[in-house]
């Protein structure tokens, strides 16, 4: 047997991976890594470890429908008061962080500074958030913009982080909804207000009926605040015929004046 035909890919691949450790070097002294949320100097992809200890990562006990945590634990299956009182049309949502002042800048720096960069970031702490979500998903959807909002962004943020989670999971990634009406920002409204606001916002045409009819899907966004927007693509989901919609989420609102339980 010719053993260089064995020998040359590995020595090729130890070449690359030195070529690639070398250039990271230099673009690491040339240009180095800022924490997206202070600028304060990095020596990772992440945030800084002031801004790290500010996160606040949601971990059980949370309500099993809205993933919203819970002041204590309150046993297996109990729901919280928000999930009984008004029930969602999906059936569960997780989210990796509370909505707060460190994870408001990371979602601003991404959606609106071009900070593609921090979708795996982002992401990566999704797939956590999310793996008993994953058990048996067929699909991601990501929360689609109106082609308006989408030409002047220029990219979908749902989108970005349902190609990272796909990456890790292997499910799929289906734009099987569509905004077909442009809204406001939900910034500001009420819960009422952002529920009339996209009310009829979503549809599932033809072929994406095709993709999720008879499927668990999961609708993937950056932040859940009344759970609004979810809601209204969940329903045109489930219209498609879809079996059941969970939702995922890099961060979502947490009242502290209601806590749950």
């Amino acid at each position: 047997m010719d053993s260089t035909a064995t020998v040359q890919p590995s020595c090729l691949s130890r070449l690359t991976q030195s070529l690639r450790a070398t250039l990271r070097l230099g673009l690491d002294t040339a240009l180095p890594r800022l924490c997206p949320t202070c600028r304060d100097f990095v020596t990772d992809q992440g945030v800084c470890p002031a801004c790290w200890s500010k996160l606040a990562f949601i971990a059980a006990p949370y309500c099993p429908r809205l993933g919203i945590p819970f002041a204590y634990d309150p046993g297996p299956g109990i729901l919280s008061m928000q999930a009984i009182a008004d029930p969602p049309a999906y059936q569960r949502a997780r989210a990796a962080v509370r909505y707060d002042d460190v994870a408001a800048k990371l979602v601003h720096a991404f959606k609106y500074g071009d900070r593609l960069d921090l979708a795996p970031l982002l992401g990566g702490w999704m797939v956590r958030a999310g793996k008993e979500l994953f058990e048996g998903a067929d699909a991601l959807v990501p929360v689609p913009l109106h082609w308006r909002r989408l030409w002047a962004r220029r990219f979908n943020q749902s989108a970005a982080l349902a190609q990272t989670i796909s990456r890790t999971t292997a499910i799929p990634v289906t734009h099987a909804a569509r905004r077909v009406k442009a809204t406001v920002q939900q910034v500001g409204l009420s819960r009422a207000e952002r529920a009339t606001n996209v009310q009829g916002a979503f549809r599932v045409d033809p072929a994406g009926k095709a993709a999720v009819a008879g499927r668990r899907v999961i609708v993937v966004d950056d932040v859940l605040t009344s759970g609004a927007t979810s809601d209204a693509c969940a329903r045109a989901l489930l219209r498609a015929g879809a079996a059941q919609v969970d939702v995922l989420v890099f961060a979502r609102v947490v009242d502290a004046a209601k806590a749950p339980i």
